[in-house]
């Protein structure tokens, strides 16, 4: 197929996104963006290993655009089975679409990818970085969850293919108010599949919002069941997302920065589901570590879903704070599967 196919091709694919929306009501609300992309074939900038820790490197790529809206993408969700996904972003968008693939399977770009703003729920744009602060996301069933930061509070939008243009409800907050501090509050917030321990609880976990031990605040919630937990927190590391695995337990991702000359770092720890209960402190193994010899950056972003093969996938994305010297980042990896030991 020439470019210029693949031009025309992805031009209709918008349209007929568009299209959609328009009938749902919601074209005024999502506009078309175009994303540019640069393949990532290695995950080690100085090695040929495809493995690292319990997972397996199986692509990713950078990518940008001109649009000065995408920028900060704080946490992803993937939906039909790795082919679409739905971000929002810490200045107060939605963005969307799709991951494009080669034919190995390897992630290389995005395409009809979308942006509206979300809405309060007055029905208007959040404004200004207090308001708009967006760094967490679970999608329950025809639900979808979002967090902020600073001014913290919880929203809920209906249609998880097509949130825009839709006014938020919002829930009370299931971690106390005065625990969390301005710009490390609800960082992750995650939904337990059906029949596991948390029978699709859902969790919400502060970023560095600690108790007088130097633990970290979460909380169970789910409408009907809500309580507090711990989780143990390493002092120079802090939470910036996370998501359940199939069987029940939580990978937390954590991100450390030392200052410039300290370096960047992100991790990965499995959490047993069964050890998240109201009142526990719980724990888990580190699982996958990476730092500047890696291809990272400021990682916020993961989600676990399950690829065409029937494995487990691991996708994380960065916010690049809208710094030139910094990358938007989408990584894929395939967990080779060892169960978390319980505390």
């Amino acid at each position: 197929m020439t470019a210029r196919s693949q031009g025309r091709g992805r031009v209709l694919a918008s349209l007929v996104l568009l299209a959609a929306l328009a009938t749902s009501g919601l074209a005024t609300a999502a506009e078309s963006i175009d994303v540019s992309s640069k393949p990532i074939a290695r995950f080690g900038k100085d090695s040929a290993s495809g493995r690292y820790g319990d997972l397996d490197f199986v692509g990713g790529f950078e990518f940008w655009s001109r649009d000065g809206r995408l920028k900060g993408v704080s946490a992803i969700r993937l939906q039909g089975g790795g082919e679409r996904f739905l971000s929002v972003t810490d200045t107060g968008n939605w963005f969307a679409g799709r991951i494009e693939r080669d034919a190995a399977g390897r992630p290389t770009g995005l395409g009809d990818a979308v942006i509206a703003p979300l809405l309060g729920p007055d029905g208007q744009p959040m404004r200004g970085k207090i308001a708009a602060d967006a760094e967490s996301l679970s999608i329950d069933g025809d639900r979808v969850f979002v967090g902020f930061e600073r001014d913290h509070r919880i929203y809920v939008y209906e249609n998880p293919r097509a949130p825009f243009g839709e006014a938020a409800r919002e829930i009370p907050l299931p971690l106390p108010r005065h625990e969390l501090r301005t710009n490390r509050g609800i960082e992750t917030i995650a939904t337990a599949p059906a029949r596991t321990p948390l029978a699709g609880a859902r969790v919400a976990i502060a970023e560095r919002s600690i108790d007088t031990d130097g633990n970290l605040f979460a909380a169970i919630f789910d409408g009907s069941r809500n309580g507090v937990f711990k989780i143990r927190k390493d002092a120079d590391w802090d939470a910036s997302d996370g998501a359940f695995l199939p069987g029940g337990d939580l990978l937390l991702l954590e991100r450390r920065y030392r200052g410039f000359f300290g370096g960047l770092g992100i991790r990965i720890r499995r959490i047993a589901g069964t050890s998240i209960r109201p009142g526990a402190l719980v724990d888990g193994p580190v699982i996958m570590e990476a730092d500047l010899s890696n291809e990272i950056d400021n990682m916020e972003g993961l989600d676990v879903w399950i690829g065409e093969d029937g494995d487990t996938r691991l996708t994380l994305v960065s916010d690049d704070n809208g710094s030139i010297f910094q990358r938007n980042l989408l990584l894929e990896f395939r967990l080779v599967d060892r169960p978390a030991p319980i505390n």
